[in-house]
């Protein structure tokens, strides 16, 4: 702990990337109020865990870290410890009574209170400043807060509240910055972004400002994750496959294809016209990549219904896939039908998803062998380094090892030939 009588902060990060954002926005806001921001929580007076309650994992990991860092609190080395974010705005009141070594509790809309909590001043005019924690050359763009959709399993909206868009030109200038620093790949990223724009332009923009953030210079990829299937709107797609800076990636969360599920899901859309967009992306975007994620043991998925989602796996053959057993969410309309599937038949499910995604995986893979790819370098990896395609956002999708015989520059783009093929990774070597 620091005895040079100033104070210093720590921040802990858990869940998802919009996480990550609104903690280098608070680091942004602490260090520009003089206050001292350390990367080791053994340096830290104070520990500020921004967590995560999405589903029964998230909240058990952002329990046990918010544990873990009151024990170094009760053993001296730290003198406070705050607790933000999702988890906290939706169990304030029981986390407060369970864990009263905590020191204060924040929602997620507590900015400037922590702000003020930890002596710093609250500058509205520095809202789009961020104190990077991911590689220099990647960053998360967030276009929005909240969401709309009625999702029967979703507690997204008890904890972030309703969908609020931010205005284009505030969006822009923070791209530009996080450009100007050099950051070659943004990420946009929101609860629904497709829904971006409806409340302050009254349609959605989000075409328009996708296209305004690839036209800024220096910025080399831009991609979109997070877009809602629901009401789709199309002329993204015409702006993905003409602007070059736009990667050729979207990820689209379809959850199920079965329609008593969609409809208990409350999903907004039928697996007819599910098939019908992800054949529309498909033509609209040549060579595009699909990334989905789908849920598994939702309460009424009987096995007819969880057959059809595997058929619809194994003919759609997305290029990348991640699979979720249903977590069972107190407050959200789907909390009364219970949880009628054992973990056990849960994670059966998911493992035989999986098991056809491996396979699919390994086949676009090796569609890739003996192939040229432009391959953005993220990090040094034993003896070599790994880098991914506009194909892969990442810590969620595959990567490309590459073997050298020179230094290469992380953060930099270069052209790998395919050597070799894994189920989830390319491997490759400097042409």
């Amino acid at each position: 702990m620091a005895d040079n009588g100033r104070q210093k902060v720590h921040v802990i990060t858990m869940g998802c990337a919009k996480n990550i954002v609104d903690s280098e926005k608070l680091m942004a806001q602490l260090q520009l109020s003089g206050i001292e921001v350390t990367p080791h929580i053994e340096d830290a007076d104070i520990a500020v865990i921004n967590t995560c309650g999405f589903i029964d994992a998230a909240k058990e990991e952002s329990i046990d870290t918010i544990i873990d860092t009151v024990r170094l609190k009760a053993g001296g080395k730290l003198k406070t410890v705050y607790a933000m974010g999702c988890l906290t705005e939706r169990y304030r009141v029981d986390l407060t009574k369970e864990i009263p070594e905590v020191d204060r509790f924040f929602g997620t809309h507590e900015m400037k209170e922590i702000l003020e909590s930890l002596g710093a001043e609250y500058r509205y005019e520095l809202l789009g400043e961020r104190h990077l924690t991911t590689p220099g050359h990647v960053a998360y763009l967030k276009i929005s807060e909240g969401c709309d959709n009625p999702c029967s399993f979703c507690a997204i909206p008890l904890m972030r509240g309703t969908h609020v868009s931010r205005p284009v030109e505030e969006i822009v200038s923070e791209a530009h910055s996080l450009v100007a620093r050099g950051v070659k790949e943004l990420i946009v990223i929101g609860q629904d972004t497709t829904s971006y724009g409806l409340d302050l332009y009254g349609r959605r923009r989000l075409s328009y400002l996708l296209e305004s953030i690839a036209d800024l210079e220096g910025v080399e990829w831009v991609r979109l994750m997070y877009a809602y299937p629901a009401k789709f709107p199309r002329d993204v797609l015409e702006v993905i496959a003409r602007h070059p800076k736009l990667c050729r990636y979207i990820d689209i969360p379809l959850q199920h294809i079965a329609d008593p599920i969609l409809r208990s899901m409350r999903r907004g859309i039928t697996s007819r016209a599910t098939r019908e967009l992800i054949e529309a992306i498909r033509e609209k975007v040549p060579g595009v990549t699909l990334r989905t994620t789908l849920i598994v043991g939702y309460p009424e998925e009987g096995p007819r219904e969880f057959d059809e989602l595997a058929e619809f796996v194994r003919t759609t053959a997305f290029e990348r896939l991640g699979v979720f057993a249903y977590s069972r969410e107190d407050g959200t309309p789907a909390f009364p039908l219970g949880d009628p599937v054992p973990d056990t038949e849960k994670q059966r499910r998911q493992g035989v998803l999986m098991e056809l995604q491996q396979e699919i995986s390994e086949r676009h893979n090796e569609q890739l062998l003996n192939t040229r790819q432009r391959v953005l370098v993220d990090r040094r990896e034993g003896e070599g380094y790994a880098g991914r395609t506009q194909s892969d956002a990442p810590e969620i999708d595959n990567e490309v090892l590459i073997r050298v015989s020179r230094p290469l520059q992380v953060g930099t783009f270069y052209d790998v030939d395919i050597v070799d093929t894994y189920e989830y990774d390319l491997v490759g070597i400097i042409a």
